[in-house]
């Protein structure tokens, strides 16, 4: 299905008929009348319940509208954004209609940079209008509660890593329904190398009647310069107009529906991307401007002119096994130009890392011509393989930095800092993040900073969001493709030229209150530091500043004085300005600031007290954060959804997971069984007053080469046995034509024999649910779901929920996925990870089929024919060829054969070593305990019946 805007989010409405909504996310509860999927919602909102989008009646005519074979027609897709020194306010709108004779899926998609806050959300359905405000999470779901008995529906938020969320609502209408989105949001535009960039996803996903991109830029410090490169693709080379004054500026893309064509018979768009506008101000103190306004001030920091500071950096590069090929190609290809872009001033080293720490020098060197050389040919030698060890890489960085500090080697107006780049979490040495968290930040002190370079998607990079913010750094994540190389040398870029260190701002105490952060360690050339507070601007005149600072040759003191009315009149004359700019990046930095503070509270008794500061900062201004929910109701408040966000562990203090609550009676809990959800979080992450105790409940499972776990909860006995088949062959583990339901598994070779025999593991499930047409296919590397034409995917490093037509799928990163069907039945796949480059092993999974599950007494296959359980007798207890291995014999459905007690795995909640559990082993791949021979189980395809005999 393509792409449209989309938000979150729907209800049975009964004059318009049911709506199945999908959202990527992480559902705790299962919602019985809406589809969801989620990938990521933003931690943060702000509420205009006051505005209210068009009805759908006053569209006017909208014939004329190109479709798919689908019959949806794109009325209009317009995306307006006005920034206010600095401050974007972006509404993205579509307006859709379903021109077939049938109800069918309307797919809405849209693109929010991570880290805006959602202003308002409006959804119109044939005149049917729903807005959204903001309340505390408690008394939220109070007034959800009452109005969940009359059959409505809720979700809760989510934000993911990316630095786009990705929202997609998929909804199904009757014919002839018109629908119109409406979604805002508002986000702080950061400057970086000398510009400032504005980035709006346009992705309307099919021809629109009329599109339009418009983006007006209102800087009262005067704009130096606008320009929008062609982001969208030469197809469009010509179409964006930009008219720029002295103080304001307008961006308009606006492209007919024949130049929307990717060609001039084609009936698809070529609007498939970023709409990027790039701009800077004018600069004409050194002090930086101050803005005041409504009794807030702002105050920007870019001073330029300045000679650069010496520099102490230190890379701390991974080489673990994961970064072989192009990811360590490009990587050395970066460092290789970063060490040449070095200043003769500066002092520098390389370390590099995987289960054992390597330094290029035990020391700092100085960046001579010689000395840069020589560390080229010794990256160019890298070759990457094991373990990571981030712990002691970290640890070997700081020291070298502290020595260097105590022998008088670094010059006292020189920046310390340290770079990693890695592409995965540890996985040698110490392991839990927190730990290693607070070992580098006891190393580090307040001395030096940490950037760290995330790589590709198996890197935790809110971990090294944590460790950079918690040691004045920060953090990006860059994608692991042909332009590595360019992101890791821009990313250095932002930090290669600091220009100050030890800034202090200072403002009269008696006339501001509330001030954001107003001590930093550095500044960087081409960046910019914004602080903003309140201002009695009723008994002041002018507001002064004062900014003082460590430059390469002097202590700078650099004063600013403004006029507390200097900006009314201008404010006043300008329509599109944003007469709230001051207020709101002020809340916005605040909030940060204080969610960042929470993060780093060294006792509960500091953290219950930030957390009580946020909640009521999110109340005023109208946030989502963990601590609030977002209503969405009718205007006669009878109808409402909860959008929430709980706190989640893996995720620090703030971003949190979706939870859908059913309206259904006797809906279950969690929409992830219990016997499935071990722990609700990785053990490493897992806070002490969190852990319970890990769950025993008995399970049917197939893992490893393949062995078969066969729980039998009348006679309280696990029975195992082997399948020993070739490669490429699909057995059958369940095949239920009362229920429709199918599990099959294929199998894949080890790399090569051993002993002469070739081991074999499950590399590919496959599950077909026949009664509601769905298809899941898992690999090692994706899990898909298939409905028809429609199908979505997950990869194995993501963390999401996909739910369709009530059946959840639920995806732990690099870890497991369950699937579950309503209160009927539930299964597990585990993944096992081995080395890549391990001459022998391969990557494979692993089920788990609880006993509980509701098939019919019809099922069959190798493990749903013990849905009946037969009658086992097992008797003349005997030892075997070695003491740990006592023999019996078992008479089971008319046979008798000799058995060996032995152990085998749960990897439930140990993936490396398993939890031993005890059964009675049948030898000869299950002969005379299943029925028949192993062979009959093989199928010709992955969704394939079993044919009775």
């Amino acid at each position: 299905m393509k792409h449209l805007i989309c938000f979150l989010g729907f209800f049975l409405i009964s004059e318009v008929g049911s709506f199945d909504l999908v959202i990527d996310g992480i559902p705790d509860e299962v919602e019985n009348l809406i589809d969801l999927e989620i990938n990521g919602f933003p931690s943060s909102s702000n509420t205009r319940s006051s505005r209210h989008q068009r009805s759908t009646s006053d569209w006017g005519y909208v014939g004329d509208l190109v479709e798919d074979d689908d019959k949806i027609g794109l009325y209009s897709y317009k995306v307006q954004s006005t920034i206010t020194s600095r401050l974007a306010n972006t509404m993205i709108q579509a307006k859709m209609v379903n021109n077939a004779k049938r109800s069918q899926h309307i797919v809405f998609d849209v693109q929010v940079p991570k880290g805006a806050f959602i202003d308002s959300f409006t959804m119109d359905v044939n005149g049917i209008t729903f807005t959204s405000s903001i309340r505390e999470k408690s008394e939220a779901r109070r007034m959800y509660s009452q109005a969940k008995a009359k059959g409505k529906a809720a979700g809760i938020v989510r934000s993911n890593t990316m630095d786009m969320e990705n929202f997609k609502t998929e909804v199904n209408v009757p014919p002839g329904t018109k629908i119109q989105f409406e979604l805002h949001y508002q986000e702080m535009i950061r400057r970086k190398l000398s510009s400032y960039e504005h980035s709006i996803s346009v992705k309307p996903g099919r021809l629109a009647k009329h599109l339009e991109v418009d983006v007006r830029i209102i800087e009262p410090q005067g704009i130096r310069y606008v320009h929008a490169p062609n982001s969208l693709g030469d197809h469009f080379d010509g179409i964006t107009t930009i008219s720029k004054g002295e103080k304001k500026a307008h961006v308009s893309f606006k492209p007919t529906m024949a130049q929307q064509r990717k060609c001039p018979t084609c009936s698809s768009t070529a609007v498939d991307g970023n709409f990027v506008v790039q701009y800077d101000v004018n600069r004409e103190t050194t002090g930086g401007e101050l803005e005041i306004f409504n009794g807030y001030f702002v105050h920007f920091f870019a001073p330029e002119n300045l000679d650069p500071l010496p520099k102490n950096i230190l890379f701390v590069i991974d080489v673990s096994g994961s970064m072989w090929g192009l990811k360590m190609k490009q990587t050395i290809e970066a460092m290789k130009a970063i060490l040449s872009e070095l200043r003769a001033a500066d002092q520098f080293s390389l370390i590099d890392f995987n289960h054992n720490v390597r330094c290029w020098r035990d020391n700092l060197v100085s960046a001579t011509p010689s000395q840069v050389e020589d560390a080229k040919k010794y990256i160019q030698t890298i070759h990457p393989n094991g373990g990571t060890n981030i712990n002691e890489a970290l640890l070997r960085a700081t020291f070298i930095l502290n020595e260097a500090q105590n022998l008088g080697m670094l010059d006292p107006n020189s920046v310390s800092m340290i770079v990693l780049v890695s592409d995965g979490d540890p996985t040698v040495g110490e392991l839990k993040l927190t730990t290693i968290q607070k070992n580098v930040k006891q190393s580090i002190k307040d001395e030096f900073s940490l950037f760290c370079l995330g790589i590709g998607f198996d890197v935790d990079y809110d971990f090294l969001q944590r460790i950079a913010t918690d040691n004045r750094g920060m953090a990006q994540r860059i994608f692991g493709n042909q332009e590595t190389s360019t992101q890791m040398k821009k990313f250095y870029n932002q930090v290669s030229t600091p220009l100050l260190k030890k800034i202090q701002f200072n403002y009269p105490q008696e006339s501001v209150s509330d001030v954001t952060q107003s001590s930093f360690h550095n500044y960087f050339g081409g960046s910019e530091i914004i602080v903003a507070g309140k201002v009695d601007t009723e008994n002041l005149q002018h507001l002064e500043s004062i900014v003082t600072a460590t430059a390469a040759n002097a202590e700078l003191v650099m004063e600013t004085l403004r006029d507390v009315e200097e900006l009314d009149g201008f404010m006043k004359k300008d329509r599109y300005a944003d007469p709230e700019f001051t207020r709101k990046l002020w809340a916005y930095l605040t909030v940060n600031q204080m969610l960042a503070e929470r993060n780093m509270a060294p006792t509960a008794a500091l953290k219950r007290n930030i957390t009580k500061s946020i909640l009521q900062m999110s109340l005023d201004h109208h946030i989502v954060t963990p601590f609030t929910a977002m209503l969405i109701e009718n205007s006669e408040k009878d109808e409402i959804m909860l959008a929430d966000q709980p706190k989640d562990p893996r995720r620090g203090c703030c971003p949190g997971t979706l939870d859908l609550t059913p309206n259904a009676p006797n809906a279950p809990t969690s929409g992830i069984p219990s016997w499935a959800n071990i722990t609700a979080v990785p053990v490493s992450f897992m806070p002490e007053q969190m852990a319970s105790s890990v769950s025993t409940v008995s399970i049917n499972r197939v893992d490893n080469d393949p062995h078969f776990t066969i729980y039998l909860p009348k006679s309280q006995r696990n029975i195992c046995f082997n399948i020993d088949s070739e490669p490429g062959k699909i057995l059958n583990l369940v095949s239920d034509p009362g229920t429709g339901v199918v599990v099959n598994g294929q199998l894949i070779g080890a790399k090569k024999p051993e002993n002469k025999k070739l081991n074999t593991y499950f590399g590919k499930i496959g599950f077909y649910f026949k009664k509601k047409g769905l298809k899941v296919e898992i690999s090692t590397e994706t899990i898909t779901l298939k409905d028809g034409s429609y199908s979505i995917t997950l990869r194995w490093s993501d963390t999401g929920h996909i739910i369709r037509k009530q059946l959840l799928i639920s995806v732990k990163k690099e870890r497991n996925v369950t699937i579950t069907v309503g209160n009927e039945m539930s299964f597990m796949v585990l993944l096992h990870r081995v080395w890549k480059k391990h001459p022998v092993n391969v990557d494979f999974l692993g089920i788990y089929i609880p006993p509980e599950n509701h098939l019919s007494l019809a099922a069959h296959g190798l493990i749903g024919q013990f849905v009946s359980e037969p009658d086992v007798y097992i008797h003349n207890h005997r030892p075997g060829q070695t003491p740990d291995k006592p023999q019996a014999t078992m008479e089971v459905k008319g046979n008798k054969f000799t058995v060996t007690r032995g152990l085998q795995k749960d990897y439930r909640t140990d993936r490396v070593f398993g939890t031993d559990v005890q059964c009675w082993f049948v030898h000869n791949s299950g002969k005379g305990f299943i029925d028949g021979h192993y062979k009959d189980y093989l199928v010709p395809h992955l969704y394939s019946f079993l044919k009775k005999p």
